[in-house]
């Protein structure tokens, strides 16, 4: 089982960055693919961005592609979201989630691919 924490949420002006993090507990972090959830009021849950446990590739909507970036450090059991170049439009709260049987090369985009949670952080732009 893993449990997640989201920190690193907040508001920002258009154009500027926020580092979103999430921490880890639980023994198979290292072995699950993660990903980066956002839900806006009044719309569905989006696929954000993901990487695999082996880290080989990242993946990204193409709504966020070259702003922002997914890393993480299995040593700390931690996954960050780098979001740089913000939009009014990236508004909404943004989870972790963490796939316990993933492939660890193809991530899932799909939300119901992922067993665990964060409780969710809000991020907000200001236009």
């Amino acid at each position: 089982q893993v449990q997640l924490v989201e920190s690193g949420g907040g508001l920002v002006q258009a154009g500027g960055s926020l580092r979103l993090s999430c921490a880890a507990s639980g023994r198979t972090f290292s072995t699950s693919d993660m990903g980066w959830f956002r839900q806006a009021p009044g719309k569905e849950r989006e696929f954000v961005a993901g990487i695999p446990w082996s880290s080989l590739h990242t993946y990204y909507a193409d709504s966020v592609k070259g702003r922002f970036t997914i890393s993480r450090d299995n040593a700390k059991n931690t996954v960050y979201l780098q979001m740089n170049s913000l939009k009014p439009e990236d508004t909404a709260v943004y989870y972790c989630a963490a796939n316990a049987n993933g492939s660890g090369i193809v991530v899932v985009t799909a939300a119901r691919g992922y067993a665990y949670w964060g409780q969710g952080t809000q991020v907000t732009v200001s236009s």
